[in-house]
């Protein structure tokens, strides 16, 4: 039982550090406030997400509920969410670096403007109808704390890995471009990728392929 909730909370890290460092709207605009305004306007802006996820991952929980005892249905879901993962993984193995000259022509955000942002990116709402609902459903099979694993492993990664990126922008600009950055991206769309055929599988599983 530890190893599935210990899976759960892996999961949770990957999918959130993958979020929360791959280059976005809300990475821009935290990037964009730390420039102009200072560290700590970047990180009031890498806090939309505890404002904005919330609604949008319980609405995808419960339209998943509601089909939950329709194999072919869940099914198709999983695959979107397989599908998703892939592209995503293969976004970030073909990342060479963020181009920060864009970053410093964004208008100055306020917090109010980086919620609005995150609502209208599609991003939210892809991951937690393909990805972020099924993995809750499933996890809810095995627990409450796996559940609560997951979730705090994601936002927690989500949310503090874009503080951190806030911090070491306050201090060097070039971080973006730099080695680490750009490798740490790459290893964690190999990981996606290994996830994606974990959601496959569980594609075929109600499908009664396998």
């Amino acid at each position: 039982m530890m190893t599935s909730e210990l899976t759960f909370l892996f999961s949770g890290i990957v999918f959130g550090l993958s979020a929360g460092l791959s280059p976005g709207p809300l990475l821009t605009l935290v990037i964009s406030e730390t420039l102009k305004h200072g560290v700590t306007a970047g990180v009031k802006v890498a806090l939309a997400p505890f404002m904005t996820d919330l609604p949008i991952s319980l609405a995808a929980v419960f339209l998943l509920s509601r089909v939950s005892n329709l194999p072919p249905v869940i099914g198709f879901i999983f695959l979107c969410g397989a599908v998703f993962l892939v592209y995503l993984g293969y976004e970030s193995l073909c990342f060479n670096g963020a181009n920060i000259a864009d970053t410093d022509k964004a208008k100055a955000q306020s917090l109010k403007k980086g919620v609005i942002a995150n609502f209208l990116n599609p991003s939210p709402y892809l991951f937690w109808i393909s990805i972020g609902s099924p993995t809750v459903m499933k996890a809810m099979n095995v627990g409450i704390a796996s559940v609560l694993l997951f979730l705090g492993g994601f936002y927690l990664l989500l949310v503090g890995s874009k503080i951190l990126i806030a911090v070491i922008i306050g201090k060097s600009r070039f971080f973006l471009k730099s080695r680490n950055y750009i490798y740490t991206i790459r290893l964690l769309g190999v990981m996606l990728l290994i996830f994606a055929a974990f959601f496959f599988k569980d594609s075929l599983k109600n499908f009664g392929l396998i």
